[in-house]
This record gives C-alpha cells, structure tokens and sequence, in this order.
C-alpha cells in the first residue's frame, strides 16, 4: 500500500489506549492490560497497531520557556504567486517553526515560532520567513502567557 494512509475509525478500547498514555506515556503494556482489560500481548499489539497506523505518537513534551526558548508567537502569512502548500513546505523544514497549518481566512497559513528571545525571533521573521519565495506578509502574535495547552485529543468524548 505504500504510504498511503487509511482513515480508521477508533474503538472505545483504542481511545482508551491513547488517553492513558497521554496521561502517562511510559506506562506498561502490563499496567495498560490491566486498565482496559485485555492481555498484555492483546495490548502491545494494539499500540503498535496504533503508533505504525500514524493514529497517535509517544513523545516527549518540555515546556520551551525551560529549555532555554522564552519567546513564542503565531505568525499569520499571506501568501501570492505561489501554492501556499509549496509556503508550508519550506515553514516545515525551519528549525524554530513548530507548527504550520494551511486555512481560510484572513491568513493562508499560520505558524508557530518558538525562539530564544525577541533578536531571536526578529531574525527568525526576517530572514528566515519573509524571504520564502511567494511570502506577501506577516503579521505576529506574540504569546505573553499560555493560559492553556493540552494533548487529550484521543480521548473519549461521548
């Protein structure tokens, strides 16, 4: 099948999976069986299932203002002339854009910086994003203080 990738409709047993290993992605395939109630053999392969699947990551979150990264803000870019996709492609592979999304509205794409401090991100903005080629304009949102950031997209909502 290549890299194609199929949309797959979660049970209830999956959106559990992911919601405890949200809450603790270290957890044992042993600890894991236990709370959904299946073996641990039964278990292992379902989260692999769902990690190969592309369904969920296991990851490492640090909060940037204590590794080092104090500065963090949204960028709405407009773009002209080009395929905003070829725009997001070239955001994607800078070191301190952190999320880049294509949307409609006022702004053809946005993305997120994370910087060491404002010279940081001037440059950042300066040189590294308004020279993409089709870059029109920008507009920055600098975040003064996250009131909120949560992961728990998998969890179960009904």
């Amino acid at each position: 099948m290549g890299d194609e990738t199929r949309a797959r409709a979660l049970d209830n047993t999956d959106r559990l999976l992911i919601d405890l290993l949200q809450k603790d992605g270290r957890a044992s395939f042993t600890a894991l069986a236990k709370a959904v109630g299946l073996s641990e053999g039964a278990v292992r392969q379902r989260v692999q299932r769902l990690l190969r699947d592309d369904l969920m990551q296991i990851v490492a979150v640090t909060d940037p203002a204590n590794v080092d990264l104090t500065r963090q803000a949204m960028v709405g870019i407009n773009v002209d002339g080009v395929d905003p996709r070829e725009v997001a492609g070239k955001l994607s592979e800078l070191t301190n854009v952190h999320y880049v999304v294509l949307c409609a509205g006022r702004y053809d794409l946005l993305a997120e910086l994370v910087c060491r401090d404002d010279d940081h991100m001037l440059d950042v903005l300066g040189e590294d994003i308004r020279k993409i080629p089709g870059v029109s304009g920008t507009e920055l949102f600098v975040y003064l203080k996250l009131a909120k950031q949560n992961y728990s997209w998998g969890r179960l909502t009904a």
